[in-house]
């Protein structure tokens, strides 16, 4: 492993800030979020999963979820219709992305295949974390007026294996997600 392997590695990631998560072209939506959007959001939401869940090590649930994506720098995303007819060798690509990075990229590797396979306790977590961001995206959309972006709630549900996942796609259905900020604006008593 030499620097410039690193410094490409670092900026062969940055892909993913430039692509978007072309799937919700499906419903009409022009202009969604980018891949790194969306795996930004999925490692935080990787995090506070693994402490519901009681995961020994929440920060290697996040830190495997900001990789899990990562294939995608090179093959692009597609949705689940082009899914069908599509066939990548994710795992090929990833091996190619890490070899130059030594026992660095045997780790990233290893974390993605946890993710991909879902075949550690982590692993199913990470996984949970990624389908969780699409639905709390889905719910964004459907709020923006994109009523189709509901059936992604329901395929991730389908798809969720975490107790603490499935709670928290279900509340889903009575959020909204404006209440945030709701009651946050400083508006002065007196205006002098």
């Amino acid at each position: 492993m030499n620097d410039k392997n690193i410094s490409n590695f670092v900026f062969e990631m940055s892909q993913l800030r430039m692509l978007k998560h072309v799937g919700w072209n499906l419903i009409g939506n022009e202009n969604p979020h980018s891949v790194a959007d969306h795996t930004t959001r999925a490692a935080q939401i990787g995090f506070i999963l693994a402490k519901m869940e009681n995961y020994k090590d929440p920060h290697e649930v996040s830190t495997m979820v900001v990789f899990h994506d990562m294939e995608e720098c090179r093959v692009g995303d597609y949705h689940k219709v082009a899914n069908r007819y599509i066939r990548v060798n994710k795992l090929e690509v990833v091996k190619e992305q890490t070899i130059g990075l030594g026992e660095i990229g045997k780790e990233i590797r290893e974390m993605w295949e946890h993710v991909e396979n879902k075949d550690t306790a982590a692993g199913k977590i990470a996984k949970d974390a990624d389908l969780l961001e699409t639905a709390f995206a889905a719910k964004e959309y459907m709020e923006k007026g994109y009523k189709n972006a509901e059936d992604w709630i329901k395929n991730v549900r389908k798809r969720l294996i975490t107790e603490s996942a499935l709670k928290l796609v279900d509340d889903l259905a009575n959020a909204n997600s404006n209440d945030w900020w709701q009651g946050l604006k400083e508006i002065p008593d007196v205006i002098r």
